[in-house]
C-alpha cells in the first residue's frame, strides 16, 4: 500500500508550558497528512470533488498512542498509510517519527461523503475502486 511521508517542524506554539506539543496537535497533523496522502495518490482534495461530488472525508473514529514526547525546534517525520477500505469508510494508519523512533502512533477511520439527496445533509459514497486503486501501489 502507497505510504506517504511529511515533516514538520515543531514550532513553539506547537507546544505547552512543559515545552512538549500539546496532544491535539497531533490529531490535526494526522488530518493534513490524510489530505496530503490523496494528494500524494494524484487526487487532491479539490480533484476529488470534481470527480465524484464529494463533500469531504469526516472522521468518525480516531485515537493514539503516544510513546515519546516532541519538543520545540525537533524535526519530526509523519508516514501515513490507509490500510483498509470498507463500503464507503476507510482506515488510516499515522506513524510520527522523532529521531527515527516512532513517538507517536495515530489511526482514524473516515467516510467519504456527498450531500443527500434534498441537499440539506450529508449521505455516505460508495468509495470508487479506481480511488482504492491509487493507494494499492507501493510508496
Amino acid at each position: 500500500m502507497l505510504i506517504s511521508r511529511r515533516k514538520l517542524i515543531v514550532e513553539w506554539g506547537h507546544c505547552d508550558p512543559a515545552d512538549i506539543v500539546f496532544y491535539p496537535n497531533y490529531f490535526a497533523w494526522f488530518d493534513a497528512s490524510t489530505a496530503n496522502h490523496f494528494k500524494e495518490a494524484g487526487l487532491p482534495k479539490p480533484e476529488l470533488v470534481r470527480r465524484y461530488g464529494v463533500v469531504g472525508f469526516p472522521m468518525v473514529k480516531t485515537g493514539a498512542e503516544f510513546q515519546a514526547p516532541s519538543s520545540y525546534g525537533d524535526e519530526v517525520i509523519i508516514e501515513t498509510q490507509i490500510t483498509g477500505f470498507g463500503r464507503a469508510s476507510f482506515d488510516v494508519e499515522h506513524k510520527l517519527f522523532r529521531d527515527e523512533k516512532l513517538a507517536v502512533a495515530g489511526h482514524e477511520k473516515r467516510v467519504l461523503v456527498t450531500r443527500s439527496d434534498d441537499g440539506e445533509g450529508l449521505k455516505s459514497l460508495p468509495i470508487p475502486e479506481e480511488v482504492k486503486a491509487l493507494f494499492a501501489s507501493e510508496g
